[in-house]
């Protein structure tokens, strides 16, 4: 197959296929009229998110057999239509799910301790104690919405911190393990002192959580959000930071990040009381969307895509 790369990959996957014999393309600098204007001469597609494969596009990828996406989320190609055209969409959740989970995992035990504020402090010369007591996992309940590759591996990365985990998946039953307890929302909103995010972006996600959505935990919660940015609606997640029904907020995404996930909106955030709020307060930790981007995951995608791609022959 001619295969077009454009994004970059571990270098696994290109070595691999050329050496089965596929010609490789390294379009990384293409202009997106060229990879439309080419998209014909092509058998298979490797990206991550800098352009939109949607119906458009499509339509213009004659010979197309698959579409391999170097990350979990599909939301930026068109997937009903392309499988209406037989074209195989690949994604690769398990190449970075332990990154994630870890990350998350990571993000909470800074915020929940203070290590930001903390480092900061004693940089500058402040030794205070008192101020920066911090509160344990051991014996809260996290609340995970979400059960599939990111969800479950934040799961196994709590175990033997002496919380109550349970999880909630709209779509996945009977997914429950001797450290997982299976729920529905309404308990999970009941009983969470602390919530993760683990959904894809779609129009049932695109804010689901929001200030309505927020006023149903029975008690004041700290949330995570790993997913995508438009799984959390700012605004009331600042509204409710301020009234301290939020008590802390770990932000891997956020909504005002571009759709390439390489960069913020175009037209800035100086204007924006909500993101001028996150990044001036210490109830919230924010990292620009590396919740899965590790040396090891990056191979480890690759090493997936390839057994995917490979898996299209049989």
């Amino acid at each position: 197959m001619k295969i077009l790369f454009i994004d970059t990959a571990h270098q696994f996957l290109i070595d691999s296929l050329r050496r089965d014999g596929h010609e490789c393309v390294e379009g990384y600098d293409f202009p997106t009229d060229k990879i439309e204007s080419t998209i014909s001469e092509y058998q298979g597609v490797v990206i991550r998110s800098r352009i939109k494969l949607d119906a458009r596009f499509l339509e213009k990828a004659k010979n197309l057999i698959f579409i391999a996406r170097a990350g979990a989320g599909m939301e930026s190609i068109d997937v009903d239509y392309a499988q209406s055209r037989n074209i195989h969409c690949l994604n690769s959740p398990e190449g970075n799910r332990d990154a994630v989970g870890e990350h998350a995992l990571g993000m909470l035990l800074a915020l929940m301790n203070n290590l930001n504020r903390a480092d900061r402090q004693i940089r500058a010369g402040e030794w205070k104690r008192e101020e920066n007591r911090g509160h344990e996992i051991d014996g809260k309940t996290v609340g995970i919405i979400g059960y599939g590759n990111m969800g479950s591996s934040f799961a196994a990365k709590l175990r033997g911190l002496g919380c109550k985990v349970l999880a909630f998946d709209k779509y996945k039953k009977g997914f429950g393990s001797e450290w997982v307890t299976e729920s529905d929302l309404e308990e999970l909103q009941k009983s969470a002192d602390i919530v993760s995010l683990h959904v894809p972006l779609s129009t049932e996600t695109t804010y689901l959580v929001d200030d309505e959505f927020i006023q149903k935990f029975q008690k004041n919660i700290y949330i995570i959000n790993t997913a995508r940015g438009k799984c959390l609606h700012t605004e009331d997640l600042v509204k409710n930071l301020k009234s301290g029904k939020v008590l802390g907020a770990c932000l891997d995404v956020n909504e005002y990040e571009d759709s390439s996930f390489e960069k913020f909106s175009p037209g800035g955030l100086s204007g924006n009381p909500s993101w001028q709020f996150l990044v001036q307060s210490d109830k919230v930790m924010l990292s620009p969307h590396i919740g899965g981007w590790t040396f090891e995951s990056y191979e480890k995608i690759s090493v997936v895509l390839y057994e995917k791609i490979c898996g299209l022959k049989k």
